[in-house]
């Protein structure tokens, strides 16, 4: 009988030792996706390499604010491109948008061939969450899989955007339709072990009270200066 529960005592503790590094190496897995970017971003001239960050999607990061204004440099895609400037000194860095306004993920993937692998990314945002309401999940999963499928099969470093806020969104629904695209991005993101910038989630603290969270908005469907920021202290984390 001792014996018996000595031998139950060390099972547990050997799958106790296992699960816990199978937990650590998937943190770490985590941590070191962007590694190699990270590092050519800190590498000095002579020995370091213009590194392409190209934003595919829709109107956010092509920089619309209030329809038919264009704020280029306050949307997220320059945002991030000045702190990533800030953290690395050394770095040469292209911020590419390739997005468009209006467009959902299926006309995205008409163009990714020749309007964005032609730029030879080394990092690939894709953010068409907020647009994808009007095609359904499945033919936005089919078009994000395929972006996703080829980038990767091309060593680009992928990072998926949940989408943004819209203000017409009934928030205390939690299985809206923007939360339904959000969570099919999320579940993506674990399949093709990509990156993740929870855009849906970073707003969340502001969806009970439409007031608070129009201040954040340029328009209905168009995060302000301030809404971007939050977005790109999402995409910050990635790059620290």
């Amino acid at each position: 009988m001792f014996k018996n529960h000595v031998m139950l005592c060390l099972m547990f503790l050997f799958y106790g030792i296992c699960f816990t590094q199978n937990t650590e190496t998937e943190k770490k897995k985590d941590q070191d996706y962007l590694s190699e970017i990270k590092s050519e971003l800190k590498k000095k001239w002579p020995n370091n390499k213009t590194i392409n960050i190209v934003f595919h999607g829709h109107s956010v990061p092509s920089g619309y604010f209030k329809t038919p204004v264009v704020n280029t440099l306050s949307a997220y895609p320059y945002q991030v491109l000045r702190e990533i400037k800030e953290a690395y000194p050394y770095a040469v860095v292209n911020a590419i948008v390739t997005a468009v306004g209006g467009e959902n993920s299926v006309k995205g993937v008409k163009r990714f061939e020749n309007e964005v692998l032609n730029h030879k990314p080394d990092v690939l945002c894709i953010d068409y969450g907020l647009n994808d309401r009007k095609i359904g999940l499945e033919q936005a999963k089919q078009a994000w899989e395929y972006m996703i499928k080829n980038a990767l099969k091309n060593n680009i470093r992928v990072i998926l955007l949940t989408p943004s806020p819209d203000t017409r969104v009934d928030y205390k629904n939690t299985k809206n339709a923007l939360w339904q695209h959000a969570n099919q991005i999320r579940q993506l993101a674990q399949t093709y072990k990509v990156e993740l910038v929870d855009s849906y989630k970073a707003f969340e603290f502001l969806y009970a009270k439409k007031r608070k969270l129009e201040s954040y908005m340029a328009q209905v469907n168009h995060p302000n200066a301030k809404g971007h920021q939050l977005i790109t202290n999402e995409i910050m984390k990635h790059f620290k």
